[in-house]
């Protein structure tokens, strides 16, 4: 074949691949059999030069997905199109795969077209299918148009496992400094005799932490049939025993990355093959959308948190206070059964001879008490060294028993001493908030009556 003047029509980076294929539906060998001018210059730009006729992983990353797709063109007789981040040297890789006719039985040959750029082109990710598109576009409106983003993704999880035709579909986050993982979204086909991942999630980071190898740069991995969970098997044996156990008997899964950070993974289990092509684009693009968004969603929960927590004690904040007690004002929330206030005696002194490094310490040691005794409540730091707990059910015998406790602890300490205002059984928050506070100060007056040498101090 004349493959030279086939090339020389194309300005882009373009070669010739051929495939071997067997009548059992393998393949053998994928070597780059030409190139033109573009692709002779980008393999010399690499300090690689092109050698005609040599196995594809002189040219490029040895991938099984690249592998498949050729495969898929040659043997199919079909054009595919795929944009994919290639995450391991920071690049976008668009590639268009067109099928040749060929002169041999058992070698097949399609013409390869590529480009790779630094950033993601959103005009590329649209030169899609209409029903992928679609598809993808569908859950993009979703995810935008909810003020309930977890509802959202269970809708979007819901949609691709249909889509895919599919057992079961999930996204999965993991946290590697903590080393756990955990169930963001899934679906479930009824009926089809899995589990959901609440079975087996306290020990599936042992699992997910080999992925990483496994993926080995690809951008995902496809078992869709026997001869794909052998190979894998051979690989990566844990993990294929585990697919086993839970009568996985084909999967997709993509990692889901964003801004360098890999965030988790999302999967389709149990698929229809005939439709693999389809189910690779639309997890391809839709995963790039979602990573998106979880980042997002990661974010603005972390910033809740730190809106709402004192970031020395580690206990909630007067902002947090404030909005629970609004909730209570506008019967989001009942009234609790008791509001306490507790104020600690003598951190002034102890600031001032001591320095604001033990005073910081006895802060964090008060809250500690308070959180250990009223477990059942809700702790916040109302102001410098004051305190507010409310409890929602408790009898006010277990308020005076809590009480004590608090004085107990406290009293195995250097330092801690508390002044405590209790008022229990008001159905009007603020005026119970009131009732406690002006208690506190009662409270606090007898402990310097008792201790005059500390009260200007």
């Amino acid at each position: 074949m004349d493959f030279d003047s086939i090339l020389s029509r194309y300005k882009a980076k373009t070669c010739i691949v051929s495939v071997e294929f067997f009548s059992d539906g393998t393949y053998g060998n994928i070597r780059v059999v030409a190139g033109n001018k573009a692709h002779y210059d980008d393999m010399a730009a690499l300090n690689h030069p092109f050698v005609p006729g040599c196995p594809y992983e002189a040219c490029f990353p040895k991938n099984p997905n690249f592998e498949e797709h050729c495969f898929r063109c040659v043997h199919d007789g079909v054009p595919l199109h795929a944009y994919v981040n290639l995450y391991m040297m920071n690049l976008w890789l668009n590639m268009f795969l067109l099928p040749l006719k060929s002169d041999q039985e058992n070698i097949g040959y399609c013409l390869y077209c590529y480009d790779v750029a630094p950033k993601a082109d959103s005009s590329a990710m649209a030169d899609l299918s209409a029903d992928t598109a679609a598809d993808v576009l569908k859950a993009c409106i979703k995810l935008r148009g909810t003020n309930n983003i977890k509802q959202a993704f269970s809708e979007v999880v819901e949609d691709v496992r249909s889509i895919c035709n599919s057992d079961h579909c999930c996204i999965l986050l993991i946290d590697d400094e903590k080393r756990v993982c955990s169930t963001f979204a899934e679906s479930l086909r009824e009926g089809s005799g899995l589990f959901p991942m609440s079975r087996y999630i306290d020990s599936f980071y042992d699992v997910v932490r080999t992925w990483p190898d496994t993926l080995a740069g690809s951008t995902c991995i496809i078992l869709k049939d026997e001869r794909d969970v052998e190979k894998m098997r051979e690989q990566n044996p844990f993990w294929v025993s585990t697919l086993d156990q839970a009568g996985v008997k084909k999967i997709v899964l993509f990692p889901l990355r964003h801004g360098g950070e890999l965030l988790g993974y999302m999967w389709v289990i149990n698929f229809d093959v005939d439709d693999i092509v389809k189910i690779k684009e639309t997890l391809e693009l839709t995963t790039y959308f979602l990573a998106s968004e979880i980042s997002s969603y990661q974010l603005l929960k972390k910033l809740e948190i730190l809106s709402a927590i004192d970031t020395l004690t580690g206990i909630k904040n007067r902002n947090e206070m404030n909005n629970r007690v609004d909730r209570i004002l506008d019967g989001g929330e009942p009234v609790p059964q008791a509001v306490l206030f507790a104020d600690l005696n003598g951190l002034k002194r102890v600031n001032d001879e001591m320095g604001h490094s033990a005073g910081d310490k006895m802060l964090r040691t008060a809250a500690s008490i308070l959180q250990s005794v009223f477990r059942d409540g809700e702790v916040y730091r109302a102001g410098g060294d004051e305190f507010m707990i409310l409890v929602t059910e408790i009898s006010e015998e277990e308020v005076q028993n809590r009480v004590a406790q608090v004085h107990f602890l406290s009293g195995k300490t250097e330092e801690v001493r508390f002044s405590i205002g209790v008022c229990y059984g008001k159905k009007d928050i603020r005026k119970a908030m009131r009732l406690a506070d002006e208690r506190m100060y009662a409270n606090k007056a007898v402990y310097y009556e008792a201790h005059p040498e500390l009260k200007y101090r």
